[in-house]
Order: C-alpha cells, then sequence, then structure tokens
C-alpha cells in the first residue's frame, strides 16, 4: 500500500514540477467557458470567443496571475551565477613517478587453459 501511494506522490510531484497542474486548469477553465458561451452563441462565435484570449473567465486570470507569479520567483534563481575558482597560468598534469610496463604475457590466460580434473567434481 505505502508503495503504491509513494509512486502516486512521486507522479503528482513530478507534474506539478514541470506545470502540469496549470495545464489541467486551464483546461477546465476552457471547457467551462466554451460550455457557457455554446448556451448563448452559436459554435464559431462560442469557439472563438473561448480562445481569442479578449474574453478571460475569472479562473483564466487567476491562472494568468498563479503563473506571473510563479515566474516571478523562477527568475530570482536564475540570476545566480555558477563561479569557479581561478586557474594559475602555469596548471600542468604529472604522471606517476614510478612506471612499470605490463608483462606481455598474460599469466592469467595460461591458467585458464589447463584442463578439468578426470571425472569432474561433484
Amino acid at each position: 500500500m505505502f508503495l503504491r501511494l509513494s509512486k502516486y506522490l512521486l507522479i503528482v510531484a513530478l507534474a506539478t514540477s514541470i506545470g502540469l497542474h496549470w495545464m489541467i486548469l486551464q483546461t477546465v477553465a476552457w471547457t467551462t467557458m466554451l460550455a457557457a458561451n455554446l448556451s448563448c452563441e452559436n459554435f464559431s462565435t462560442a469557439v472563438s470567443n473561448t480562445f481569442d484570449g479578449q474574453h478571460p473567465c475569472c479562473l483564466c486570470k487567476a491562472i494568468a496571475a498563479g503563473k506571473k507569479s510563479e515566474k516571478k520567483s523562477d527568475s530570482a534563481l536564475g540570476k545566480l551565477k555558477l563561479e569557479y575558482p581561478s586557474l594559475t597560468k602555469n596548471f600542468r598534469l604529472f604522471g606517476p613517478n614510478i612506471f612499470k610496463p605490463f608483462a606481455s604475457e598474460n599469466q592469467v590466460a595460461e591458467s585458464l587453459c589447463s584442463k578439468p580434473p578426470l571425472p569432474p567434481p561433484r
């Protein structure tokens, strides 16, 4: 039960972090506006009044204000700069003091080539 709940909470957290809640609210607002406009106007006029942006409902205004306040807090975080320590002009990489090349023969491969004992162990 806790595993299922944690999965749902993770989905809700990810959806909120990408702004999916604003899209869902905007869809609800447009659907409500379209239904209200269809009750008193023909289809083409209702659709154009719903999606033209000139006739927002109170929910559309609240969504716009919420998005705007969210962007203000995000823009404050965007002004931070990463600062790196300055490197000296004489930057060099040094190798190890002692260098021993590997042997040309592979001792592990020779030990793997021996035949297994007869009969096989059980």
